[in-house]
């Protein structure tokens, strides 16, 4: 497919599927190029991830089988993002190795937001790519490659792509008309270079103004309030305790969700509600109730693995939203919420992909109101559920959007439901 044949796609929930396929077409096609005509000696982290992949018999061969299963047709001899496909893991590892002292340029698409996400996404679909993505020791490198990565992210180098390019920079014309009333909305000093920013972490993760996102009935202890400014994802009542997760329709399964936590028998036949959030936007958590912090608590898992049940996902795990509930990296913050109709629930903060890192900002015991942060994704934004007991009646209000892919962000803090 060439730039000049190449179909603009629309955007769906939270803007990561490509809307301008030439701008990915030769965003992939630099990386590969880079890593075929000019290779470099590899970093230290993804020397190790080589030595893994070359050191373990499974491994090894769970990596060239996902690669060569990508099949040779006409549909995919190009990556979801237009460029050659990927089929050595070698090549995989020399493209991620520039990815990792390098800032996400802004433009009109949302994959190269998941640069990580795009080399593998095809390979992610096959029957080798399911179990090496499941597998516990890739994933433990993965969590050491993306741990480096951020932590470029978070140094000051990493603000140079904080910039007026018209085109590429964070502060140029193009992503302003993206993020439209910026300065109005978001803690930042246009007049300091940066805008303030001490990091392109520090810019992701950034404040809104005081006043911007008022809470919903602050004392009215029956209304839950937005933990995150997303869009509503699924709405599930009569969750099961154990179900089969990966199957098409992906039910979920609170056992797995919670990962086996002694309170689960507690939810057993409760509701689950889903959101994700957007690419462009706030990726702060919030309380949605006044309440005790239970239990806080950041369970390590899978990065790039989606259900095989969806079949082909141009920017997987896009589609499998409810399947990584039980796989994926997660943070669970457990809340004894005041009101006693509530009662004990869980917001479940799930990484995709290279959003990763979940950082929770309160602690054990503590007393929180409603609104008050809990913490934060860094690079970006994710999915998140929040869960409630069976017995909970909860009339949900959101604001006339029908949960799916294609739903628009509700405010954080604003009202999404009223216990009855």
């Amino acid at each position: 497919m060439s730039a000049s044949t190449a179909p603009s796609l629309p955007y769906r929930v939270g803007q990561w599927l490509p809307s301008d396929q030439r701008v990915l077409d030769a965003w992939i096609e630099k990386r590969l190029a880079q890593a075929t005509a000019n290779p470099v000696p590899l970093l230290p982290i993804m020397e190790e991830f080589k030595q893994l992949i070359e050191g373990d018999a499974a491994i090894y061969m769970l990596f060239h089988q996902m690669l060569s299963e990508v099949p040779h047709t006409r549909h995919f001899r190009h990556n979801p993002a237009g460029g050659p496909q990927v089929r050595s893991y070698h090549v995989m590892l020399q493209m991620i190795n520039t990815i990792l002292t390098e800032a996400p340029e802004f433009n009109t698409t949302g994959l190269v937001g998941f640069p990580i996400n795009a080399i593998l996404d095809w390979s992610m679909d096959t029957p080798g790519g399911f179990a090496a993505f499941l597998n516990e020791k890739v994933n433990r490198q993965l969590k050491r490659v993306l741990n480096e990565w951020a932590r470029f992210l978070g140094s000051a180098d990493s603000r140079y792509i904080l910039n007026d390019d018209p085109v590429k920079g964070w502060l140029g014309a193009g992503a302003m008309a993206a993020m439209p009333h910026f300065v109005e909305h978001f803690v930042c000093e246009p007049t300091a270079p940066y805008y303030g920013f001490t990091s392109w972490d520090d810019f992701f993760t950034r404040q809104f103004r005081e006043g911007q996102r008022p809470v919903a009935a602050p004392d009215d202890d029956s209304v839950i309030t937005n933990a995150c400014e997303s869009a509503p994802y699924r709405l599930a009542r009569g969750v099961k305790q154990i179900d089969r997760f990966w199957i098409k329709a992906q039910p979920y399964s609170l056992t797995h969700m919670l990962d086996g936590d002694s309170r689960v028998a507690q939810f057993d036949g409760g509701t689950v509600y889903q959101a994700f959030l957007d690419a462009l936007s706030y990726h702060r958590w919030h309380s949605p109730v006044n309440g005790r912090i239970v239990k806080a608590v950041v369970v390590d898992g899978s990065y790039y693995s989606e259900t095989p049940a969806e079949g082909e996902d141009d920017s997987g795990p896009n589609d499998s939203q409810a399947y990584i509930t039980e796989v994926a990296t997660r943070a669970l913050v457990f809340i004894e919420a005041d009101n006693p109709a509530i009662g004990l629930m869980c917001f479940m903060a799930v990484g995709m992909a290279e959003v990763s890192t979940c950082q929770i900002t309160v602690y054990e015991g503590q007393q929180v109101r409603k609104g008050q942060q809990l913490g934060m994704f860094h690079f970006g934004g994710s999915t998140h559920c929040l869960i409630f007991r069976p017995g909970v009646e909860l009339d949900f209000t959101l604001h006339g959007h029908t949960p799916g892919l294609n739903s628009k962000s509700l405010p954080v803090n604003s009202q999404i439901a009223r216990v009855k």
